[in-house]
Order: structure tokens, then sequence, then C-alpha cells
């Protein structure tokens, strides 16, 4: 490589160049993921918040082989189905109702010939209703505005490694933060910033717990979000709530931000379990 400085996280990879984005395009369907993929419960395994924006990407450029229809996507639900090795992954894009005004699209990224995650995506025509629209939410400090946080404190793995954050000093279960990821999503592509946004959202179950991984783990089982309208830059705000019940079942839900206000929500259904008492 011509240099000798070590690159110990994913973070200082990018910025050696050693890796250039989270997945590299090896044919129509299948991608290669790096380094910068490595799951936070345990970097063997692929973090989803990356596939997720994979998976995204490749609704929107590839539905039918169809680009720039106009055709806006507006709910992306992603059902997780097993954790996978980093390594190289297939992705495969079915259209379920085909519409020039509501279409219904399914996507499933496989491993080894194994189903790892089955995303649903409603796209929709866009309309002139600018005389009508509003929101009254509460807005986010901008990015600017707060403070830079390490959001692989606690954390293991490239990808939380990678992430860019700025957040309010946080109260567990609760928290309002701007995430961006660290790296191009897909090597030598153009990706829009819906996927880009899609791609960081899973992240918003991991920074502001209830409880520390050290206590109990609470990985997610899916991850659905609603938008209504895209996001004009790779900033992703976030406000968070997240709940435990007695039964080991958890939600984290959250309102979704750009830098010019609201542009919808998520929600996490969570298997929470404790850990080992030492």
């Amino acid at each position: 490589m011509g240099n000798s400085t070590a690159c110990p996280d994913a973070a200082q990879r990018v910025a050696c160049g050693g890796m250039t984005a989270y997945f590299e395009r090896r044919s129509t369907t299948r991608f290669r993921a790096t380094a910068l993929t490595e799951g936070a419960w345990d970097p063997r395994q692929m973090h989803v918040s990356p596939a997720i924006g994979l998976l995204a990407h490749a609704i929107e450029c590839d539905r039918d082989g169809r680009r720039d229809d106009g055709l806006a996507l507006t709910r992306l639900s992603v059902d997780i189905l097993g954790p996978f090795p980093v390594g190289e992954v297939e992705v495969d894009v079915r259209v379920l109702r085909p519409g020039r005004t509501i279409e219904l699209v399914e996507a499933s990224l496989t491993h080894d010939g194994r189903t790892a995650l089955l995303a649903r995506a409603w796209l929709q025509q866009q309309y002139d209703t600018s005389s009508i629209a509003g929101d009254d939410a509460p807005r986010l400090p901008a990015p600017d505005e707060l403070l830079a946080f390490d959001a692989a404190m606690g954390w293991a793995g490239g990808f939380a490694e990678s992430i860019e954050g700025r957040r309010e000093e946080p109260n567990p279960g609760h928290g309002r933060f701007w995430l961006r990821l660290g790296a191009p999503l897909v090597a030598d592509e153009e990706v829009s910033t819906t996927a880009q946004v899609l791609g960081i959202a899973d992240v918003a179950n991991g920074i502001t717990p209830r409880v520390g991984p050290e206590v109990a783990t609470y990985p997610n089982i899916d991850l659905t979000a609603h938008l209504y309208r895209a996001p004009v830059s790779g900033w992703l705000g976030c406000e968070t709530a997240v709940s435990y019940s007695a039964g080991g079942i958890g939600l984290t839900r959250a309102t979704l931000h750009d830098v010019d206000g609201t542009i919808g929500c998520s929600a996490q259904a969570l298997t929470v379990r404790m850990q080992p008492l030492r």
C-alpha cells in the first residue's frame, strides 16, 4: 500500500483508504460486504443497518430495471430472519403490485443461499400539495449545534466505529441525536439520500438504550420506517423512546428528522434477555 500507518479501527481504515464503502458490487445482484459492516453484538456477523440501506438502494434502482419513474419510497418494513456473516450477499427484488401511482415491492437479502433479511416497500407517486404542506413537530437542534460523540462507545464492530454522530446528553431510554454514515453505502455508485438514511436508521435502537449491553441484550427483530418526504441530506436525526416489558419484549420508536424538519418515524421490536450474573 506504500503507507505503514496503522489503522486499528474502521473509521481510520476509511481515512487511510483501506475501505472505501460498506459494499462493493460484484454483479447485478451480488455484493461484497467490507469490514465496515461488522456488527455491534458480534463483529463476525454483519450489522443489519447497512444491509437495510442496500435493500433500499436495490428497491429504488432495480424494480424491473426501471429508474427515475417518479415513485418515492415511503415505507420500508424489514424482517430480520437471523444473523449472517460478513461476506458476499445476494439481493433479489420483486414487484408484487405494479402501478404508475402506487407500487408494492418485496426484496430479500441472502447469504450462502439462506435468506437473512426480507423487506417490503411501498412506493408512491408525488403530487403538488405545497399549498397545504406542514408539520408542527418540534425540530431538533442542527447537527453543528450539538456535540460530537463516539457512536461505538460500548459497542464492537466496524459499523459502529464508522458512524459520525452528534447528540444532546441522553437519558436512559430517551434521547435526541444525529447520525451519518462514515463512508459511501455502495462503492462507485450514486445512492439516494433515502437509501443512505435507511442505511443508518436501525442504529436508533443502540444509541439511547435503557441499560447497557453488559446488563442485557436487546437486538431488534425488525425495522419499519415511514417517510412522508425524502431527506435532503445524509444526516438522520432521531428522537427516540425505548420501552422494555417485564416479559422480555421491547420496543424502540423514533421520530425521524433531516436538517429541514421531520421526515417520518420508525419502530423496532426487540427481544430483551438478561445477561448472566457474574
